[in-house]
């Protein structure tokens, strides 16, 4: 495919695995083992909190949307690096590129949004236990829902509507896995002081908003939690909430170590790396860190698999 100097091109090539073919079947497994635990552990989580009615309150209901947007990212980056390591076929159409870039962003920011609604939750629990089934009834909970992908959507959509008015004459080969928007920027020859000005005023938005309402709700439950005179009741609650800080971590200390910083300072080893672990490890490790520390987990995946197997037989 030719490119001239000021053209939109109809192709991109996705370079991310493809300059090491002596790795590319361990990678292939690797990757094919995580997408597997991925979506079976979080469809298991779905499961089994629907099939609960234990577990029918606010807490596990926003666990199940969070579970289900992890499957869905997951089926948007992992499944595409699968099949083009599989086919050695690493091209992908201008439109293709889009619409991953748009769901890829949808469903982070969405992430982004469950994890404060989550931590706003436990807030409400912990320090206003006797409001709480007031505060988080279910009609707020659906708002809260509504308001999470109703903004993730019209952020996303706004900065795949500016990048498809691009053209990239500089090269047709992005040095990633997946469409991200850094690596992209860096082949465009129009001028990006429009989106970028726009993708830096939605990541405060998106980004140091909700950790700021994450940082405030642990900060109110941490106070809260030191007053607790019993050594018993201060280790129930500090371990129901770590599990929810230790996906906080990761998921944003990533996020920032990419999208937080120039694009003309964008590393392709740094922007290879950190994507890996929110795009792979992050929803690969949910299930793991919301089931095994959580005893009404697995109580309800116990109750699960016990009702399959009774049903079978």
């Amino acid at each position: 495919m030719s490119i001239t100097n000021e053209t939109s091109i109809s192709d991109f090539l996705l370079l991310g695995f493809s300059q090491n073919p002596e790795q590319q079947t361990l990678l292939s497994r690797l990757f094919l083992a995580m997408y597997l635990v991925t979506v079976l552990g979080n469809l298991l989580i779905i499961l089994a909190i629907s099939s609960d009615p234990r577990l029918h309150t606010p807490r596990y209901f926003f666990l199940t949307n969070l579970s289900f947007t992890d499957t869905c990212f997951s089926c948007t980056i992992i499944a595409k690096v699968l099949l083009n390591i599989h086919t050695q076929h690493y091209t992908i159409s201008h439109t293709g590129c889009l619409v991953q870039m748009f769901f890829f962003m949808e469903l982070t920011l969405l992430d982004d949004f469950l994890l404060a609604v989550m931590a706003y939750d436990r807030y409400v629990a912990i320090c206003l236990p006797l409001h709480y089934t007031t505060i988080m009834g279910p009609q707020r909970c659906l708002l809260l829902l509504a308001a999470s992908w109703l903004s993730s959507h019209l952020l996303a959509f706004s900065l795949c509507l500016l990048m498809s008015q691009f053209s990239f004459c500089a090269s047709h080969a992005i040095p990633h896995f997946f469409c991200d928007v850094p690596p992209l920027l860096k082949l465009a020859c129009s001028d990006t002081h429009i989106f970028q000005v726009t993708m830096l005023t939605e990541a405060v938005l998106s980004g140091l908003i909700p950790l700021t309402c994450v940082l405030v709700s642990y900060a109110h439950i941490v106070y809260t939690v030191l007053r607790i005179p019993s050594p018993g009741g201060k280790h129930k609650v500090f371990s129901t909430c770590g599990s929810h800080l230790t996906v906080v971590t990761v998921f944003y200390g990533t996020l920032f170590l990419v999208y937080f910083q120039p694009s003309a300072s964008y590393s392709a080893d740094t922007g290879m790396a950190a994507p890996v672990v929110y795009t792979m490890v992050t929803p690969m490790l949910n299930p793991f860190i919301y089931s095994l520390r959580n005893r009404h987990m697995k109580a309800a995946l116990w109750k699960f698999f016990s009702w399959g197997k009774y049903s079978t037989q």
